[in-house]
């Protein structure tokens, strides 16, 4: 039968705390101690109310998943052990037994119901685009979930690894009891201790973590997105290792003694939305100030122009210190998903005039390119290269940069008309970022969650509504295709690069970069051990 996320939390509470009291203590790992310096801010403790690389690899440290996704976006087993596909939508998942939260409470298919529920059924909706095929999720007995989704969903593994578990007990809480540590109570490898906003998470170690204690009993995630100060810090000694390396910093640290570079491979991509709603946008005008009678972004021509306008290789060489790769679609060659048939936009600023002219836009016009400052690399560089080189083809352009924690409420929301974005493609395939970018939005269906160019293309949305309800990939794999050649040869968002890893660290340590560009606390080692 379903059951609520309400139901039997006093006799989960009373038998965790008996069962915690009559098992023995796990053997210590060493007493050391981990200060990694964030180049993001994260927002919030709770795992379910915003969906970002920061909050998600944050939560990570507290609370486990049913599906762990690895470092290469392979599906590995975590609070799940099994799992099996009943018919096109029912999926058994068979529960990880012995597995205790740190309140001492026994996890079992309640807390999964009950997560699995609070994160489709939040108001933000910030998690939509991965609970969105859920009808219903039951228990088959305490240690066996069945999850029933509304259509075939080939995604629902990944989906799935990005819903964290909480205690069941908890399932009502609010924000602020998570931020405060009361509801912050996981089953994760670390235990919540203090969380300070735009400052840090402390953590302890969690001794009884069913995968085996980290080698760190106290972990630090301190979040210091000015390059400069975080780079400082590492220099310093006050940090053990550092995300997002700033390139002005490469030859200091490969010139010491005691610290390394650590390099990998990212499949973020960044890009630049465009607003093609019927209405001009506040933030874009004639030259002398005055409105616009229609969107001069709306036009096709006119979004490859801008592209067109824009040095790709030489933001990425100059800008990126070559800490990334140009990119011309959601994915690189020999992902799933990516199209041979998408024609690259070549770098050419009078071909970008003359196709102004020819929308009848040779005058240009006056804009402003919203962004974050601190969130990606060289964010802020990149989007002043950008309005530099717009502004040299007749677009007079303004850039205007906030906090992340400021620009994340905003930029989805449609009011800008031109705007830096950001996707990191952890499924290794496309329908994940074109669900929550270029579909349409759709509150129902959970999807265009993070359209904020309002793209609404009736052929991308049917091709996508197939896509992700076809089970057999062969099938899957040209309509994805599809759906990439629409996307860029139609330019609904501009492609700028993909982002390279690249971290700092003491010698002392050793880490391999994650594709999804978390950096988990847990994986780190150390090398005297």
């Amino acid at each position: 039968m379903s059951l609520t996320p309400t139901l039997g939390i006093a006799r989960k509470a009373g038998l965790g705390l008996l069962l915690a009291m009559a098992i023995p203590a796990m053997a210590m790992a060493a007493d050391s101690s981990l200060t990694i310096g964030m180049s993001t801010t994260f927002t919030t403790i709770d795992p379910h109310e915003t969906s970002s690389s920061p909050n998600n690899a944050a939560s990570r440290h507290i609370f486990d998943s049913l599906i762990n996704r690895g470092g290469a976006a392979e599906n590995n087993p975590q609070l799940a052990t099994e799992w099996k596909i009943i018919d096109p939508t029912h999926w058994e998942f068979h529960l990880r037994k012995d597995v205790k939260f740190h309140d001492g409470s026994t996890f079992d298919a309640e807390d999964v119901i009950a997560s699995l529920l609070r994160a489709r059924d939040k108001p933000s909706q910030a998690f939509a685009s991965y609970t969105r095929n859920i009808k219903d999720v039951s228990e088959v007995d305490p240690y066996t979930v069945m999850v029933e989704t509304t259509v075939p969903d080939p995604m629902i593994l990944n989906s799935l690894s990005r819903i964290r578990i909480i205690s069941a007990d908890h399932a009502q809480d609010s924000v602020a009891d998570f931020d405060s540590g009361k509801a912050a109570i996981g089953t994760g490898p670390f235990k919540f201790v203090s969380y300070s906003p735009g400052d840090r998470l402390v953590l302890e170690r969690n001794d009884d973590y069913f995968g085996g204690p980290s080698e760190w009993k106290n972990v630090t995630l301190r979040m210091i997105p000015d390059n400069g100060a975080r780079l400082a810090a590492l220099l310093s000694g006050d940090l053990d290792l550092i995300e997002t390396m700033p390139a002005e910093g490469v030859d200091r640290v490969e010139s010491s003694d005691n610290l390394q570079l650590i390099r990998g491979q990212s499949t973020r991509l960044v890009y630049l939305g465009v607003n093609v709603n019927d209405a001009p946008t506040a933030f874009i005008t004639a030259k002398d100030g005055s409105k616009l009678d229609k969107n001069p972004l709306q036009d096709e021509r006119v979004r490859r122009a801008l592209l067109m306008s824009i040095n790709r290789p030489a933001i990425v060489d100059r800008v990126m210190q070559k800490n990334g790769t140009v990119a011309d679609q959601f994915v690189a060659k020999g992902y799933f998903g990516h199209s041979d048939v998408v024609e690259p936009v070549k770098y050419d600023p009078t071909g970008a005039k003359k196709l102004l002219e020819e929308a009848g836009w040779g005058d240009g016009f006056k804009i402003t390119i919203q962004g974050p400052a601190g969130r990606y690399v060289n964010d802020s560089a990149v989007l002043q290269a950008v309005g530099q080189m717009f502004s040299r083809v007749g677009i007079e352009t303004s850039v205007e940069v906030m906090p992340w924690s400021m620009y994340s409420k905003k930029y989805a929301t449609g009011d800008y008309s031109l705007y830096l974005g950001s996707w990191g493609i952890n499924t290794g395939e496309v329908s994940n970022p074109a669900l929550a970018v270029v579909a349409g939005r759709n509150d129902e269906k959970g999807t265009g969650r993070y359209n904020g160019g309002n793209v609404n293309d009736p052929e991308i949305n049917k091709l996508l509504d197939e896509a992700t309800s076809t089970l057999d990939e062969a099938s899957r794999k040209p309509l994805l295709e599809k759906v990439s050649e629409l996307t860029f040869n139609k330019l609904w968002i501009l492609p700028l690069h993909y982002e390279n890893v690249v971290l700092a660290a003491k010698k002392s340590i050793s880490y391999a970069p994650r594709g999804d560009k978390y950096t988990l606390a847990y994986d780190i080692k150390s090398t005297a051990n």
